[in-house]
């Protein structure tokens, strides 16, 4: 066995290549990609929600969950003529769930072009311009999600059931068992939507998936979750001193409009934790309310399992001790913010990732990253690959900066279970597109096709699964969207310079690994130098990729082989033998000294035209070693996205 790397030599070698490799700061901040900065209303009223005393005993379709995807597939389902059930069974007084419960009120938005046109119209667009815009306030999006609901009478809204299970014969889902003020039902559909953001129904009736990271070998790691807060007295005079920061330089990323502000990244590093291993800071996303108030998307909780109640309630508790030491700090730091008090809390966390089902079709990171059209199409991403940090000792990334890429229908039709979509975050996404695709605006289009997809499968007589199969079938589909409003026009995928790079085919293997990231300008530094501690960290990232999706065994770690390198003072450059020196001993494979290059290509484990690429092989590029890695791959056999 290698010799375990003690953590702080480890992420040395993961600052250098982050800066030597990437070019990249180690903090990133949310990108908003604002299309409306919108500006802000009077106060409203929040409408009480009224549910029905209890349900039929059979619907054309049922809904479960009531954030906007599930929503979006009610109203849908709806206009198109079945009779829904939109059932809710966690506890809410209001609907819109992480917009409104979970308090995230500035929209991560979708767009296009240089006039950042909104991509997914429909519905999203249709509760979108009932709001003051890129933020929101949450009284506004909850009546407006309401208003949306209500409207419908083909539509019963059912609040606060308990122990919601799919009603299962056979494969197929028939609808669902719960639990409704004691009394036990069992309400019959012609289909299911799990619009719940952990795909709970999905997951009860059998569906397959993956969770966390767990597709890119690391189970044990997730983004981490954000407890959204609120503070007081932010007066207009207060926000023009916060948009006269956050403006002053275009190149920061940092920014502010009429109703939401992004910066203060410096918080990352600067402010101290009272508990640094279960909560974090980061930079400042703002949302601006009615009032003189807002909230803010920020707070880092570490170590919560989203499936878990108590360790979500643990969450929060930890986060509401953690902000009274937070407004400290910002009235002491920020001149702007010296007369801010804390105010409200949300009643839930803000999930970003739990379950990844297994679909038809499984977004992968290069769909993402070459912007890809797929035929079956009811929606679109473009918003960045957003991977927040997974871990206090983790600084969190951006893969790359799509302009537009399509979501397949045969996304949201799982595997092994008929009668069934799952829309939203935990849809058939792998790990890092979920880092895009996981935002509002393309899981509201995602709900607003499965509504539709309802109404067809009924007409037809076939499952979803044959609709996801049936060409016709989802062009009479993607014909029905269009009419309500929904733009699907097929497009020709940009093409990036990096694509057309010797390296492209390396590069989709260290990507697909997460272990290169291009940032929001698509830079991946290719042509950049590397170094045996760039190298090391790649490769230590490939046998944590390997071992956890395929079943190769790699013991060695190739730091062993580095340490004496730094120890002898030859760290820089890389080599083209240190850097077959330090893959064989990855791989296990023995080679005397100074014959490693020779050894791996006599085993074959390095192809001849790889090695002849190299223009210097006493100065390795990044570039050159993601393709050496990409023969590391194809030798042991480890599934790579295509």
């Amino acid at each position: 066995m290698g010799k375990t790397v003690p953590k702080s030599v480890w992420w040395i070698a993961v600052f250098l290549l982050i800066f030597a490799v990437l070019g990249t700061g180690m903090y990133i901040l949310d990108k908003k990609r604002s299309t409306n900065s919108g500006k802000r209303g009077e106060p409203q009223t929040l409408q009480q929600v009224n549910s029905v005393d209890k349900p039929q005993s059979q619907y054309d379709l049922i809904v479960v969950g009531t954030d906007p995807e599930g929503i979006a597939a009610a109203v849908s389902g709806a206009r198109n003529g079945l009779k829904t059930l939109l059932v809710d069974g966690r506890d809410r007084e209001i609907l819109g769930g992480l917009m409104t419960v979970g308090m995230l009120n500035s929209i991560d938005m979708v767009t296009k072009g240089p006039k950042h046109e909104i991509v997914n119209k429909g519905l999203f667009l249709e509760w979108f311009n009932q709001t003051e815009g890129d933020s929101f306030d949450v009284v506004t999006a909850a009546n407006a999600f309401y208003g949306m609901v209500k409207n419908e009478k083909n539509i019963d809204l059912l609040m606060k059931a308990e122990q919601i299970q799919p009603l299962l014969e056979g494969n197929k889902v028939a609808g669902v068992k719960f639990v409704l003020k004691g009394a036990e039902y069992t309400v019959k559909a012609g289909s299911v939507v799990d619009a719940t953001q952990d795909a709970d129904l999905a997951a009860a009736a059998g569906v397959p998936f993956t969770f966390g990271r767990e597709d890119i070998g690391d189970p044990k790691s997730k983004m981490a979750v954000t407890l959204v807060f609120g503070f007081t007295n932010v007066t207009d005079e207060v926000w023009e001193k916060v948009k006269k920061r956050l403006n002053g330089d275009d190149s920061s990323g940092t920014g502010a409009n009429e109703m939401s502000a992004w910066g203060y990244g410096e918080l990352h590093r600067e402010y101290v934790s009272t508990n640094p291993d279960k909560v974090r800071m980061r930079g400042l996303n703002i949302g601006r309310q009615n009032d003189d108030t807002v909230l803010i998307n920020a707070l880092l909780v570490f170590g919560v399992d989203p499936l878990d109640p108590e360790s979500l309630k643990e969450g929060i508790e930890a986060g509401k001790k953690e902000l009274p030491n937070v407004i400290a700090h910002l009235k002491k730091t920020y001149p702007e913010f010296a007369n801010i008090e804390l105010g409200v809390t949300a009643p839930e966390l803000y999930v970003r990732e739990s379950r990844h089902i297994q679909g038809e079709y499984r977004l992968n990171i290069i769909d993402v990253l070459e912007n890809r059209d797929h035929w079956d199409r009811i929606g679109f991403g473009g918003y960045p690959v957003d991977i927040q940090r997974t871990s206090p000792n983790d600084w969190g990334a951006v893969v790359s900066d799509p302009e537009l890429y399509a979501i397949p229908f045969r996304t949201i039709v799982p595997l092994k279970v008929d009668g069934l979509l799952v829309v939203g975050r935990s849809a058939s996404f792998d790990t890092l597109p979920h880092g895009s695709a996981r935002v509002v605006p393309t899981g509201m289009a995602a709900g607003e096709a499965a509504g539709v997809a309802a109404k067809l499968v009924q007409e037809k007589g076939i499952t979803f699964r044959e609709l996801s199969k049936d060409k016709s079938g989802i062009a009479e589909l993607q014909s029905i969207l269009v009419k309500q409003g929904v733009d699907l026009a097929p497009y020709t995928p940009e093409t990036y310079p990096f694509m057309k790079h010797k390296a492209y085919e390396g590069l989709k293997a260290a990507v697909t690994m997460s272990l290169a990231y291009g940032s929001y300008g698509n830079e991946f530094g290719l042509d950049k130098e590397s170094s045996p501690a760039s190298f090391t960290s790649v490769l230590n990232g490939f046998r944590r990729y390997a071992q956890g999706t395929s079943d190769a065994k790699l013991p060695a770690n190739p730091y062993d082989i580095t340490a004496k390198l730094e120890k002898e003072g030859k760290g820089v450059p890389l080599t083209l033998e240190t850097a077959a020196k330090l893959a064989a001993y990855t791989l296990g494979i023995k080679a005397a000294e100074g014959q490693a290059l020779d050894t791996l290509k006599e085993q074959n484990v390095l192809r001849s035209e790889t090695v002849a690429s190299i223009a210097d092989p006493a100065k390795l590029t990044v570039g050159e070693t993601y393709m050496l890695l990409l023969d590391l791959f194809l030798k042991l056999g480890v599934p790579l996205k295509q």
